[in-house]
């Protein structure tokens, strides 16, 4: 027995307690057991839980195929796989969306028609009814409780009659009707059996769950009562008890039977915080191993903080720096002195001054003999940092390079052999920085402008371009505390939370589409001021399958229809290079009154003259959005006008909209935002890395996110590698994945 227990990986233990006898099942179920009445040294140690390969392999059966569940043969495991299910830690990660309490069972003779309602009684009598027309069988069974009878009714399934006979117990759940007499529309039911102790489909809080074609809700809820029942007790609790005692939460055999069919809705509320706790909490830990890797991490470079580039730079600015845009400088300048690389997030609100903070912290690179990069994911961007870049340090002869993919070949190739050679000290691109043959000479900064629109594997790629360089990430979006903390844990942070005090407020207006020609008066009094802005458009060109207007038709009409006396010019992503810079410049230099556009200007157009903004369709944006494309005007001391147009009847948008109408506070939007699309749609993206919970929410766990970070960043402190927490460490990796191994050493 020793030898086979030594040498098998594929064993799980299942104890009777009653006999004495603990069974040893392999994969597959092929029956081989052993009897421990003759080993109780080896009962006592599993007891006490010294085996940890023992321990390990029992957690390690979740990891089996789903086919290996009573009732589940080939063709039901594909019907699994449309929901993404393949093993039974997926299946019993398959939680409900929701529940439908059908524990409330009443007498049939106080059933109200119109209403959902759980009954149960005997079948007394049932049969098959053709329709007149013959097309249609109606199936009909006569039920009481002894208080009344009701029918049970399910057109064109004949088959049914071969579930039922006269006499059965039933439970039904449905829509109640009366017909001319009291009727039950094609009801979920279940037969209650005699040896039956519980019904899963009746009688109690019953879970619903999303569905693929031709996935079944019984077949759903029989597989996972069927798992629950099988593996429930070989299941290995990873939360350390001293973790779980702390914060109040159940055990995990608790949690998963309650997720899935509560006794009620106090032990599913258990159930939930132990599983959400689960959710932040691995995903902390991981936080927590990659912020613990920077400091054991090779060294990095030491910069020069106090060269002349960067004093000269704070001088010749023509405007002073406000006391956030100093502390955030200090912060990133500590980071780049120390030989520790620099992992910091840059934030701070629209217009607040996260430029200037960057083209500090490039200096400083530059005056301590290396070179600095910029990413940015537009163009449109990228263009607009070159330029103030260079108008900014035109005394100071830095050399500035801007690489994009719009570049014709030659001047291409040629930038490129300059970042080699190293004259050019800071780069500014898009993703054509990331080709292989973009090679810099000492690269020692890169910083990432609108991080989230980058993907995890884009930003690894940049900073390999260097030997450990410093990483600055920068966000124009906002981002409310809680999801800066969960997404972006392993990072320190600067928040600029001041606007310089040159900025201007703008005044935000939700007029509604039927009062189009209000807004239209407003833009005409901001351009008798000598003043310039835009008109945006959630679409290029009109879609077939969307009522909506477009920025290139709309662009005819105002030029020829309604603003006709004015200059009225158009940009939009599908522009080339040289269209796009001619018609920034025409606007820059005010040959352009009205800029008609997309969001190909949500972030980085800078021109202080334009203080007007009209945005169609705003229901279409999000909040932080709307926010971001806001931020374009009133970057001057002339003050702004916002115009926010929608059909608010038909879309039902008044209140999202006024929460952007009635601050100017990024911060809050962010929180609004959150509240109302959450953390993936907040983004835009999925590819910036944020996890998509099936239970947690960052906007009312937020107890359980504190809770959940505490104690992962604790463990992490103590068991780095997390030797001492092995069941841990390997839930770590099934959830996040074999790529992770490489971070768990």
């Amino acid at each position: 027995f020793a030898k086979a227990h030594l040498s098998t990986e594929h064993f799980g233990a299942r104890q009777d307690t009653e006999q004495g006898e603990v069974q040893y099942e392999p994969y597959g179920n092929l029956g081989l057991w052993f009897d421990f009445a003759h080993h109780p040294e080896l009962s006592r140690g599993i007891a006490r839980g010294d085996m940890e390969g023992f321990m390990t392999r029992t957690k390690d059966m979740i990891s089996d195929s789903v086919q290996f569940i009573k009732g589940v043969g080939p063709f039901r495991y594909k019907q699994l796989n449309k929901l993404g299910i393949y093993t039974i830690a997926d299946l019993l990660g398959y939680f409900p969306f929701r529940y439908e309490d059908r524990s409330n069972i009443k007498p049939i003779s106080q059933l109200k028609a119109g209403e959902f309602q759980t009954l149960k009684g005997e079948v007394l009598k049932m049969g098959l009814i053709r329709t007149r027309h013959k097309k249609m069988y109606i199936f009909e069974m006569a039920i009481t409780d002894k208080s009344a009878v009701i029918y049970a009714t399910w057109f064109n399934q004949p088959y049914m009659r071969r579930y039922f006979k006269v006499g059965d117990n039933v439970i039904l759940y449905g829509k109640v009707e009366r017909y001319g007499k009291l009727s039950i529309v094609n009801p979920e039911f279940e037969i209650i059996e005699e040896d039956s102790l519980q019904t899963i489909h009746m009688g109690r809080i019953v879970p619903i769950y999303r569905l693929a074609a031709d996935v079944k809700q019984k077949f759903i809820r029989l597989t996972i009562n069927q798992a629950i029942e099988e593996y429930i007790g070989k299941i290995a609790d990873f939360i350390p008890p001293v973790i779980r005692e702390s914060n109040n939460l159940s055990g995990l055999n608790h949690a998963l039977k309650n997720i899935h069919f509560p006794k009620d809705f106090t032990q599913h509320g258990i159930a939930r915080r132990r599983l959400v706790f689960d959710e932040f909490f691995f995903l902390e830990l991981s936080l927590a191993i990659r912020k613990w890797k920077l400091k054991v991490e090779p060294k990095g470079i030491s910069h020069s903080t106090n060269g002349s580039l960067s004093g000269n730079f704070i001088k010749v600015l023509p405007f002073e720096l406000t006391p956030a845009q100093k502390r955030v400088i200090d912060e990133i300048c500590r980071d780049m002195k120390s030989e520790r690389v620099m992992h910091r997030l840059l934030q701070g609100d629209v217009g607040s001054g996260k430029t200037v903070v960057c083209a500090l912290s490039m200096l400083v690179a530059v005056q301590s003999g290396y070179q600095a990069c910029l990413m940015s994911p537009t163009e449109i961007l990228a263009e607009q940092h070159f330029y103030n870049l260079r108008e900014l340090m035109k005394s100071l002869n830095i050399r500035i390079a801007l690489l994009v993919s719009s570049l014709p070949a030659k001047e291409k190739i040629s930038v490129k052999n300059t970042i080699k050679e190293g004259s050019a000290d800071i780069i500014i691109g898009t993703h054509a920085l990331l080709q292989e043959n973009v090679e810099f000479k000492n690269l020692s900064l890169v910083v990432i402008d609108e991080q989230h629109k980058f993907g995890v594997e884009q930003r690894n790629l940049l900073k390999q371009k260097g030997v450990n360089p410093d990483v600055l990430v920068v966000s124009a979006t906002p981002i409310p505390r809680t999801l800066a903390l969960t997404s972006y844990g392993d990072l320190d942070i600067s928040v600029i939370d001041e606007l310089p005090a040159e900025r201007s407020n703008v005044r935000t207006y939700l007029i509604d589409e039927e009062k189009r020609e209000l807004a239209y008066d407003l833009i005409r009094e901001k351009i008798r001021q000598g003043r310039q802005g835009y008109i945006i458009y959630p679409l290029i060109d009109e879609s077939l399958t969307l009522e909506l207007k477009a920025a290139k038709k709309m662009y005819e009409k105002l030029k020829k229809e309604v603003f006709g006396d004015l200059r009225v010019g158009l940009i939009h992503g599908r522009l080339n290079k040289q269209e796009r810079d001619f018609v920034m410049n025409e606007f820059r230099v005010h040959r352009i009154d009205i800029l008609v556009s997309t969001t190909v200007i949500e972030v980085g157009i800078d021109i202080p003259n334009a203080t007007f903004m009209l945005i169609e369709h705003a229901e279409r944006f999000g909040l932080s959005q709307l926010h971001q494309i806001r931020g374009r005007i009133a970057r001057s001391r002339h003050e702004g006008t916002c115009i926010v147009l929608s059909n608010i009847k038909a879309t039902g948008s008044k209140e999202r909209l006024s929460a952007f109408v009635n601050t100017t506070d990024g911060f809050k939007i962010a929180e609004e935002d959150l509240k109302l699309r959450g953390p993936g749609e907040f983004f835009g993206i999925r590819q910036h890395g944020f996890p998509e919970f099936k239970l947690a929410d960052v906007t009312t766990d937020l107890d359980l996110l504190n809770c959940a970070r505490r104690a992962a960043f604790e463990m992490v402190k103590s068991d780095p590698n997390l030797n001492k927490n092995p069941t841990v460490k390997a839930e770590l990796v099934r959830r996040f994945g074999d790529a992770f191994k490489i971070t768990v050493l």
